[in-house]
């Protein structure tokens, strides 16, 4: 199905009841048609460049790009931006690139880079992921960098940062890392840290691979996988390495451990944060959380491992949540060109199945190579939609595969609110621009209701999709933990609307690379209410409030029992 022009919604067909200017009883989905514009210049990101460093060697970590984050590192309510700048080899130039590049929301539609005042230029780096949370609980968000050498940890301190990943116990060795995920293991109060590894490469132990006579780039299978590893935070700004002691070690040979995405979720249910983690060419893992911060491996039996002929495939980025009316979560995983998106839903019994086609997404994705992915409701209809950033690694495979591109178009799939998608495709505008994407986050950076959109590409720019949509009615929840971690990361937020449930969590990490904002949005379609509003705190307090009015961000400090408005939004209806 394909639409003209830039609105990618409103696809005039029996599928979407809004298209004859009526409301989905349903979901109380709105009529008004979707459109994403591009505003990067604008906005004041256009300076932006990523380095990955390339000089005709064709040096692996050159094709896996790098990641950025929404967050409000200066908690004033706007959702600020960081990028990753990747890196170059010291031994081709001597002038390094900036490794992160911070950009203030000045709350009108604009940024400005305060890199250099909140202490974040002249970090050197060869960098590629990201994650963000408070890890310290003194009420700023700080955020941890994954590289090809030591990671660094970024300690914010009124919205000035300072690196202390050695004292904090996260600089051990230098090895290549690529999506991290805090989250709070053992419900403590205080988040503990994964952080995904790749593979086991360095310009000495560069393998040559060849496309005729050219040196091409290696697939994964060339290099023994590096084991991921997990941190607990010890509550006094240090982490040990706990990776043996939680059962994190041992799940699989660590030479097929080559992580590329990670992604919090509660599959049992329990209240306990569990962890799904993609792996590039080798099985996927499910880590299930015992009840006590140690994990069991259960990727095997629980049907997410392989696909479903058996065979492991290229995991990149990764999400989860509920996309339908079972209240069940269902994973997505992005891979490579002829492998669908993986999709699984969570069944019973532990046991997942395989809705990649029954989904309707598996035909469509076929033809793509997915890096970043997320689940957004990008038409406030109050179902979960799903986003994808595609790009290839290899700049000559239309010569290998007809029809396959190095740059590729990015996709959105739009939920019936059933769990049954719909691609919504334009001839014009941002869709169909070719890119070779990485890196994909969202938020509402503009106050305005609906979520926008970050992309990073590979040896290129970065892009800010401003999200148009107007007349859809929402809710945003921000949450404060007390006895939880202050960034309430595992958090459950269900909203009752009529007949209408919806579910968010609380989390960082998911996508590739990237972290989306943390506040919690609903989609309300064209209600004006949400009936009932429970939040379940990772301490197990259960919050319940009534009647809460859509077009507000609230804020719930945990214990308070009240919603605050969370100031002057551009939106508010």
């Amino acid at each position: 199905m394909r639409c003209a022009g830039i609105a990618i919604a409103a696809c005039c067909t029996g599928l979407f009841a809004g298209c004859a200017g009526g409301e989905d009883a349903s979901s109380g989905s709105s009529s008004a048609a979707l459109v994403f514009t591009e505003v990067t210049e604008e906005a004041g990101l256009g300076a932006y460049r990523h380095e990955n460093g390339a000089f005709g060697q064709k040096w692996m970590p050159e094709i896996v790009g790098s990641g950025g984050a929404f967050f409000d590192y200066d908690s004033d309510g706007w959702q600020d931006i960081l990028l990753v700048g990747g890196g170059r080899w010291a031994r081709v130039s001597d002038e390094p690139t900036e490794a992160l590049r911070l950009y203030r929301n000045l709350g009108d539609g604009t940024f400005d880079d305060v890199s250099v005042a909140a202490g974040l230029s002249g970090i050197e780096a060869y960098g590629f992921g990201v994650a963000a949370a408070d890890y310290d609980n003194d009420g700023d968000t700080d955020f941890f960098l994954t590289t090809l050498h030591e990671n660094l940890l970024f300690r914010n301190d009124g919205g000035r940062f300072e690196e202390v990943g050695e004292e904090a116990g996260l600089a051990d060795e230098a090895q290549w890392s690529t999506s991290a995920a805090f989250f709070d293991a053992d419900r403590d109060g205080w988040v503990d840290l994964f952080v995904g590894n790749y593979v086991s490469w360095t310009p000495e132990t560069d393998i040559p691979c060849f496309h005729g006579r050219e040196k091409a780039y290696c697939t994964p299978q060339n290099y023994a996988g590096v084991a991921s590893v997990f941190y607990r935070n010890e509550g006094n700004g240090a982490f040990v390495d706990a990776t043996q002691e939680a059962g994190f070690s041992g799940a699989i040979d660590p030479v097929l451990d080559k992580t590329l995405g990670v992604a919090e979720l509660d599959v049992t249910g329990d209240g306990y944060s569990d962890l799904y983690v993609a792996n590039d060419t080798e099985r996927n893992l499910l880590f299930v959380n015992r009840g006590d911060g140690t994990f069991v491996e259960v990727g095997v039996r629980s049907g997410v491992a392989y696909d479903r002929h058996g065979q492991s495939r290229a995991g990149m980025g990764v999400d989860a949540g509920v996309v339908d009316s079972t209240g069940q979560t269902t994973i997505f995983v992005g891979n490579f060109t002829q492998e669908t998106v993986s999709v699984f839903r969570y069944a019973s019994d532990g046991y997942f199945r395989d809705r990649a086609t029954a989904s309707r997404i598996g035909f469509s994705t076929m033809g793509t190579l997915t890096f970043g992915l997320f689940l957004f409701d990008a038409d406030l209809d109050g179902s979960l939609d799903l986003f994808l950033a595609n790009g290839h690694v290899q700049e000559h495979i239309a010569e290998i595969l007809e029809g396959a591109t190095f740059a590729e178009p990015a996709q959105l799939f739009l939920n019936r609110g059933d769990g049954l998608f719909d691609e919504a495709l334009s001839t014009t505008g941002v869709f169909a621009q070719p890119m070779v994407a990485r890196g994909a986050a969202y938020a509402d950076y503009d106050r305005d209701g609906d979520l926008d959109i970050l992309l990073l590409e590979n040896a290129g720019p970065a892009h800010l999709w401003r999200n148009d949509l107007n007349g859809a009615g929402w809710l945003h929840i921000r949450l404060e933990g007390r006895a939880s971690n202050r960034s309430a990361l595992g958090a459950r937020i269900e909203a009752v609307v009529g007949d209408l449930r919806m579910e968010r969590r609380i989390r960082s990490g998911s996508s590739f690379l990237s972290q989306s904002a943390l506040p919690a949005v609903f989609g309300l379609g064209a209600r004006r209410q949400v009936d009932s509003l429970i939040v379940h705190w990772p301490s197990g307090l259960v919050e319940r409030f009534a009647g809460v009015e859509a077009g507000q961000e609230v804020i719930l400090v945990e214990g308070s029992g009240a919603l605050r408005l969370a100031g002057a939004a551009a939106g508010l209806q």
